[in-house]
């Protein structure tokens, strides 16, 4: 059977709380792979709340889908504080990225409860700004950046990411609509061993199975190069996602 945008392989998956050092309860869910420990974790931080981001986006619920079936990796994904999904809403109210930070702690903190192994943190247009800001804590692997927008990480930010020498990826769409290829290798300079991949053809919502799939491939060849490629086959048991 093909892998279609639908299809929901196995997984052993729970909704989750996180609670924030400013004493919100934030919605989320985690998938792991099952009967085995995962070689890694993903910590998904969405697009902006304010335009329809959330946990559900669908780059996210599709890595939940298949990445612990096909990859072995755990995905958490989480609504940011005040946001709703189909999942549930979160306490509080959107911060603009700044209140984020506890949001961001949070989520990280729970990897580290759960002992999820090597967690990296994926970020979405506005989740790659709360990566920026926020993400480069001594429990982080790396970052993978979707679309980055560059609207509120400056330099500062990139600086620290760059003394810290962790590996950061960005997947910049050739469409983007804030931030294209050329001026994104110039934009992140500062983070000096940043990785910057245009995707030819893809916008800044990767709406299209293939643009899903090379998204998918990117994320697996970084996090648990073993599982790289992705099939795009599937022989087992498998569900349709029908929301």
């Amino acid at each position: 059977m093909q892998i279609r945008a639908t299809t929901v392989l196995p997984a052993v998956r729970r909704p989750v709380t996180l609670h924030t050092a400013d004493g919100l309860e934030l919605i989320g869910e985690l998938a792991l792979p099952e009967g085995r420990k995962p070689a890694a974790t993903i910590i998904c931080l969405h697009p902006l709340p304010t335009a329809e981001g959330m946990m559900d986006s669908h780059v996210m619920r599709k890595a939940s889908f298949r990445l612990p079936a096909l990859a072995n990796i755990a995905v958490l994904r989480f609504n940011t504080r005040g946001t709703t999904s189909r999942h549930g809403t979160s306490e509080g109210e959107f911060g603009e990225g700044e209140t984020e930070k506890h949001d961001v702690l949070a989520a990280i903190e729970f990897t580290e409860f759960e002992d999820l192994p090597e967690p990296w943190l994926l970020g979405w247009s506005f989740g790659t700004e709360l990566a920026l800001k926020w993400g480069c804590d001594p429990q982080v692997q790396g970052a993978l950046l979707l679309s980055p927008p560059l609207h509120r990480a400056g330099e500062a930010d990139m600086r620290v990411w760059a003394d810290s020498g962790k590996p950061v990826v960005a997947l910049v769409p050739e469409h983007d609509d804030y931030l294209r290829p050329e001026e994104a290798r110039e934009r992140f300079a500062p983070l000096s061993q940043a990785e910057i991949i245009g995707v030819d053809g893809a916008k800044h919502l990767w709406v299209g199975e293939p643009y899903v799939r090379r998204v998918l491939d990117e994320i697996v060849k970084v996090v648990n190069p073993e599982a790289y490629p992705l099939p795009t086959e599937w022989d087992g048991p498998w569900e349709k996602d029908t929301a």
